[in-house]
């Protein structure tokens, strides 16, 4: 190895490529763009999707389902991870699961499942519980408490308007 030679062919500051300056600079008369079909004009671009005249494969693949983007981010976390990570008589809550490193992320609700044992009494308070979690908790001497959820619109039920609350 020679150290004159490490940095030969290695360009950092390229000149930009001036196309359509003549015969000489190798991209002349038709500047790289080729003879004839749209993609001689200036301004035209293909999208991301484009294959030429024919239905992009995009198209021709079936889609299935539906994303609702406004539904609510449920994360759930079972009692016998509760039960492991806190001790008898704890109180439960989304913000202590948060502190305690149980609860991860981003959510809107939080619902405790019903895989594992509960040894000793816990104080749990989630927007959603299953019929066993719920079972567990009771039977081990702890207590349950329902959080009340966002407020849920009913489909053809109206808000009540800003008169209507101002008067009552």
């Amino acid at each position: 190895m020679r150290l004159d030679d490490v940095n030969k062919g290695i360009h950092k500051n390229r000149k930009r490529l001036r196309v359509g300056r003549g015969p000489g600079s190798g991209r002349g008369k038709t500047s790289g763009r080729g003879h004839k079909g749209q993609g001689q004009l200036a301004g035209w671009s293909a999208s991301a999707i484009f294959e030429g005249a024919r239905m992009p494969i995009i198209r021709q693949i079936p889609k299935r389902g539906f994303h609702n983007r406004f539904a609510r981010t449920v994360f759930a976390v079972n009692v016998g991870e509760i039960a492991k990570a806190f001790p008898a008589g704890a109180e439960v809550t989304p913000e202590t699961l948060k502190a305690a490193g149980l609860a991860r992320g981003v959510w809107d609700e939080l619902k405790v499942l019903g895989q594992g044992d509960v040894p000793h009494a816990l104080k749990v308070s989630a927007h959603r519980m299953s019929r066993q979690a719920r079972e567990k908790i009771l039977a081990a001497g702890g207590t349950v408490t329902d959080l009340p959820g966002p407020a849920a619109v009913v489909k053809g039920q109206k808000k009540p308007s800003q008169k209507t609350a101002a008067a009552e």
